[in-house]
């Protein structure tokens, strides 16, 4: 009986050569440096930044406390400010307004009949009176239709002497009995007829003598005449748009302004009684004065687009300094309140308590004062409420002020004008209060200097 066979076992794998365990030796001890150089950069960096945040911690901490006791030294030093003393006097009411030059009269100087013009008789920008010759056209053909008809009329006014002495033998002869009524009648109708022929012929002939004077030109105004719109020989029609010339009168002339309708009550009631409104016409920046003049007259309807109404002022102009159609400021002086409080208007400030003003107090101090405004006037401002003739106000250095802030007086303002001796005294008041201050500021420089002195002690 046979055996079945056995399964030959395998073979062992080959066992590795001491090479290969080498290589594999300094793979692992390579990744486990690279593994610890990366954990000690890690660590290093991360440390730093704590260390550094720390540091910045620390160093803003005491900057802090060096800046607060900075800004506590400076919040408490004095605020240099310059005042103006509050004063008591007149205050205009004035109207400020757009306005344009413009002439009192216009005239394009045009030719009535049609002809050669002949001469001209003018200079361009020439100043000229009423009556003055400006142009010649040529008379000729005028002066002959002149002939035709007074020959015409001299011929009707025989036929008329003829016919009446007529009816005069017809009527002796009526009486006769010799003619007919109806003869005598048929005369006198022939007269009458001669009559109306030799009228025609007398309008006729005055009509040619008008038209002689035509050819002659004069200035129908005075004024200032422009720039020649045709030159000596052309021919020129009574349907020319452009004329010959125009005149404008500069002298006197007249401003048209306008102001709002709230405004007119004011205007109207001061027109009403009777007064003479002074006008000043500026140039446009409202800073030379050009002329002045009064207010003559308004117009008679408000323009409903804009709600203004226009109004007329009248200048001399005598020195030529307006010019038709120049742009001017108008300022109307409608009233002027008398014994009024007055402050600069730099020294008005707006907050949410409305309007007020810093008042400078005897002990280098100022105070919040709300005020109610009144007339503004440029630089100068009415008070109807607040503040009291005599007290000082600030006008620069508020930027900084707050309710018994200290200051210190750089340069008081004192009041002129009629106010001389109420200025003078507030003035010489203004200087002490400047040497108070100026004896607080030079012991407070002192105390500011101590104390950077200690802080750099603390310092080192």
């Amino acid at each position: 009986m046979t055996q079945p066979e056995r399964p030959t076992p395998p073979s062992p794998a080959p066992a590795p050569s001491r090479s290969t365990r080498r290589r594999w030796l300094w793979v692992s001890l390579a990744i486990i440096a690279l593994a610890c150089l990366i954990a000690f950069i890690w660590v290093r960096r991360h440390g730093d930044e704590s260390a550094g945040r720390a540091g910045a911690a620390g160093a803003s901490g005491a900057g802090g406390r060096r800046g607060g006791g900075a800004s506590a030294a400076a919040s408490n030093a004095p605020q240099s400010v310059r005042l103006a003393p509050v004063t008591q006097g007149d205050m205009p009411v004035l109207l400020n307004a757009l306005g344009t030059v413009t002439p009192l009269a216009t005239v394009t100087v045009r030719t009535q009949i049609a002809g050669q013009l002949m001469e001209v008789g003018f200079q361009e920008g020439q100043l000229v009176r009423k009556g003055d010759f400006l142009a010649q056209i040529d008379p000729r053909p005028y002066e002959i239709s002149l002939l035709q008809a007074q020959g015409t009329l001299a011929h009707d006014q025989a036929v008329l002497a003829q016919a009446q002495a007529d009816l005069r033998r017809y009527e002796i002869l009526l009486k006769q009995d010799s003619v007919s009524g109806q003869q005598v009648d048929d005369q006198r109708f022939l007269v009458k007829q001669t009559e109306g022929q030799v009228a025609a012929d007398q309008a006729q002939v005055k009509t040619f003598q008008l038209d002689l004077t035509y050819c002659h030109i004069v200035a129908p105004v005075d004024g200032r005449v422009g720039l020649r719109q045709v030159d000596a020989g052309n021919y020129v029609q009574t349907s020319d748009t452009n004329g010959i010339v125009i005149i404008t009168k500069l002298s006197p002339i007249s401003v048209i302004f306008t102001l709002p309708e709230d405004n007119l009550p004011a205007v109207q009631t001061r027109l009403n009684s009777g007064a003479q409104l002074p006008v000043a016409a500026y140039d446009r920046a409202g800073v030379a004065l050009l002329a002045n003049g009064v207010l003559r007259t308004t117009d008679n309807q408000i323009d409903t687009t804009t709600g203004t109404l226009k109004l007329r002022a009248d200048f001399p102009n005598t020195d030529l300094r307006l010019f038709p159609n120049q742009f001017v400021n108008a300022r109307l002086l409608v009233n002027t309140e008398h014994g009024v409080t007055i402050v600069p208007s730099a020294a008005l400030q707006t907050g949410s308590i409305g309007q007020y003003v810093y008042v400078a107090q005897p002990d280098n101090t100022v105070t919040v004062r709300t005020v109610k405004q009144g007339i503004v006037n440029g630089e100068r401002t009415s008070i109807l409420s607040g503040v009291q003739p005599g007290e000082q106000v600030v006008i620069d250095g508020v930027d900084r002020l707050r309710e018994g802030a200290k200051i210190m007086v750089s340069a008081p303002v004192a009041s002129s004008g009629a106010e001389g001796a109420q200025g003078s005294a507030r003035a010489a008041s203004g200087a002490r209060v400047h040497g108070a201050s100026g004896a607080w500021g030079a012991s407070g420089a002192s105390g500011a200097h101590a104390h950077r002195h200690k802080r750099e002690e603390e310092a080192s």
